[in-house]
């Protein structure tokens, strides 16, 4: 890789030192280290080309090009159990927003890093079946329940990687909703529950106890690319926890700020989303999602319900503050969708979140990410540099 194109690439990442993020010689050190670790960026850098046959069947109908939008560096981050410090791949047209990211993420990890768990996974698709009467509805949610063990070995047929863990009936007058819920390995799944339940559905029909008058492969309850309470209450795709303890020190020289200042604008800003009827209470989950979920070949829509969230901050001793971001809907995955495109390997490779067994990895890696940028904007809002930096770096 030409030593020109990384540094390139690795401007974006750049702010001015009085806002206490990264340095052009830290910048070059990062370029030096991508190469010297083999890290290949040579499609994302311009360097080398997406083939011309190159394959995007099961991506894109009637193709005429590509969307070329800027990818920076976001960094350092370090995550307590994942190993040694990443940088992370934001594509964007924001100006400002990687800036914003790297300078939560620099005071997290020299605070010591980021604690991260993921709590499982369960992706939904919920058919709608309608009824003569709600006696008839009842009759078929009871069958449905007794057979979930023929359900989930239908499940088997269509996927080496779903599987169904349950089924809930849902009854309103003579119509009922199946909510099925899967888990689906290393994908994000949504089309891959989509086929299962269609099968299911397919035998439904066949062996209905009661004569079904109509049905939908989805009522429109499952929360896709929706914000609901659903998603907040309880979850879709990874639910995932992320903490971090930022030092007083690290506050006041990265954040230019103090753990009284920044708490007390959450406390404001809690008020203020409870009278706007906000699912969450968060400041900005879907920049840093859209930028990861672009960068690493996710389906971008579904930053709508991946961005429900709960952001806690409390102070601690003389003048820490822990800080701690809930996502309870992260769809997020490893293989499938886009995540086999080249720039997407590369941009997935950069973090170690290529290819099989590595989503849960990945989850953590946007729960942290997401938790930086609701760091960086508090303490930028509270102490008034907010308009600033977008003065600065978003706009020509």
């Amino acid at each position: 890789m030409n030593p020109s194109n990384a540094n390139r690439t690795l401007t974006r990442i750049s702010y001015n030192e009085r806002h206490g993020t990264i340095s052009s010689d830290v910048q070059n050190r990062h370029a030096q280290s991508l190469r010297s670790k083999k890290n290949s960026i040579d499609i994302i850098s311009g360097e080398h080309q997406i083939p011309a046959d190159y394959s995007l069947k099961g991506n894109i109908e009637n193709h005429i090009g590509y969307a070329q939008v800027p990818i920076g560096l976001a960094g350092p981050l370090k995550i307590s159990d994942l190993g040694s410090e990443i940088h992370v791949p934001l594509s964007t047209t924001e100006g400002a927003l990687v800036a914003s990211y790297s300078r939560g993420m620099k005071a997290m990890t020299l605070s010591g890093g980021v604690n991260a768990v993921c709590l499982g996974q369960e992706v939904q698709r919920c058919p709608l079946f309608k009824f003569d009467s709600v006696v008839e509805g009842i009759r078929f949610a009871r069958w449905a329940e007794a057979n979930l063990h023929y359900f989930q070995s239908l499940v088997m047929e269509t996927s080496n990687y779903a599987s169904l863990i349950e089924v809930k009936p849902h009854i309103e007058a003579n119509t009922v909703t199946l909510k099925c819920c899967y888990t689906c390995g290393d994908a994000a799944g949504q089309n891959m529950v989509t086929i299962a339940t269609e099968h299911i559905c397919q035998h439904i029909i066949k062996q209905s106890p009661v004569s079904i008058h109509r049905w939908y492969i989805e009522g429109n309850s499952a929360g896709d690319k929706k914000i609901t309470q659903l998603a907040l209450a309880s979850g879709r795709g990874r639910k995932v926890i992320v903490e971090s303890l930022i030092k007083q020190d690290i506050i006041h020289s990265v954040l230019k700020s103090s753990a009284e200042h920044i708490y007390q604008y959450w406390i404001e800003s809690n008020l203020s989303m409870m009278q706007t009827g906000a699912i969450g209470n968060h400041g900005h989950i879907a920049n840093g999602l859209t930028a990861i979920y672009m960068a690493c070949g996710q389906d971008v829509a579904s930053v709508v319900e991946s961005s429900v969230g709960i952001l806690r901050m409390e102070l601690r001793g003389d003048a820490d503050l822990y800080i701690a971001l809930t996502l309870p809907s992260l769809i997020v995955g490893t293989v499938g969708g886009g995540t086999h495109l080249p720039t997407q390997q590369e941009a997935l490779s950069l973090i170690g979140c290529l290819g099989s067994g590595r989503a849960e990895r990945f989850a953590k890696i946007c729960g942290a990410t997401a938790l930086a940028g609701e760091l960086s904007i508090a303490a930028a809002i509270a102490e008034g540099h907010f308009t600033q930096a977008h003065q600065n770096l978003g706009r020509k």
